[in-house]
């Protein structure tokens, strides 16, 4: 009982952290349908996504029958371009790499309001698979996203719903550089609200050492030009979970807390409102 809230605690905190005023609820106007929607199918075909990083190309292959949602915004968002020149800000050795917050804050807050609702959770978080963060509150996926570094299916029954996974690169995956551990308030890594506030001019002072994806397309697909542009509006605050309390625990990045090395959950980001721990 005390493990499970313990981890409640972590994702709480990240989740307010990371959302600056944005506190996605379940009731929001913007998702009059989340309660009690049937699951969504998808018939959409897979396809790859490469992320050209400081430490070399990653591929992902997509699969939009495991997380619909979360496969159409993932596309969404690359073919926008939001994905270029973001930082890892987030690698928990053992546990998870997470990214996700745009290095311009004018095009970041375009998306703080967009969150999508959940999928049910079909495939795993094993290693190599990669799910977006998200907050304690149901429909709270955003912009983030983690690639998870070992087994960490306690994050399943968590709503962590993977929607693609690594098929080259996971070498890449292991290099991103780890050295500043858990973000804060839990750790001394980056402060998600500074990082949404002042973009990337603020993680090149203070966390010069962090890893980027330089560029994400999808594989066959032109670059897209231009800033990210949101659609649907609604919360954004992710962040992914953290394994369990009894695991060594960094806390999350602006809203949950994850264990040191196979913490509780990649964890959501639930922020600025919430945190005070996205």
């Amino acid at each position: 009982m005390l493990r499970i809230t313990l981890f409640a605690l972590c994702l709480l905190l990240p989740c307010l952290v990371g959302c600056t005023s944005e506190t996605p609820t379940a009731g929001d106007a913007e998702v009059p349908e989340a309660a009690g929607e049937k699951p969504v199918t998808s018939d959409a075909e897979n396809f790859q996504v490469l992320l050209n990083t400081t430490k070399g190309d990653i591929l992902l292959e997509v699969h939009p029958a495991w997380s619909p949602r979360g496969a159409e915004r993932f596309k969404k968002l690359v073919e926008e371009g939001f994905y270029n020149d973001v930082a890892f800000f987030r690698v928990i050795d053992g546990f998870m790499a997470q990214v996700g917050i745009q290095g311009d804050p004018a095009v970041h807050a375009k998306w703080a309001d967009n969150n999508i609702m959940d999928d049910p959770v079909i495939e795993s978080n094993k290693r190599g698979y990669v799910s977006f963060a998200k907050t304690g509150l149901p429909d709270s996926r955003s912009t983030q996203f983690f690639i998870n570094f070992g087994d960490n299916s306690n994050l399943d029954n968590m709503g962590f719903s993977p929607f693609a996974k690594v098929i080259k690169g996971m070498d890449v995956v292991d290099s991103l550089y780890n050295g500043y551990g858990e973000g804060a308030p839990g750790g001394a890594g980056p402060d998600q609200m500074r990082l949404r506030a002042q973009g990337n001019a603020y993680l090149k002072q203070e966390y010069p050492m962090l890893d980027y994806i330089k560029k994400a397309t999808v594989v066959g697909e032109k670059p897209a030009e231009g800033e990210a542009k949101p659609e649907a509006e609604k919360a954004e605050g992710e962040k992914p979970a953290e394994k369990e309390a009894t695991e060594k625990q960094p806390e999350t990045r602006a809203e949950e807390k994850p264990e040191e090395k196979k913490e509780a959950a990649a964890k959501p980001e639930k922020e600025a409102a919430a945190e005070k721990k996205e």
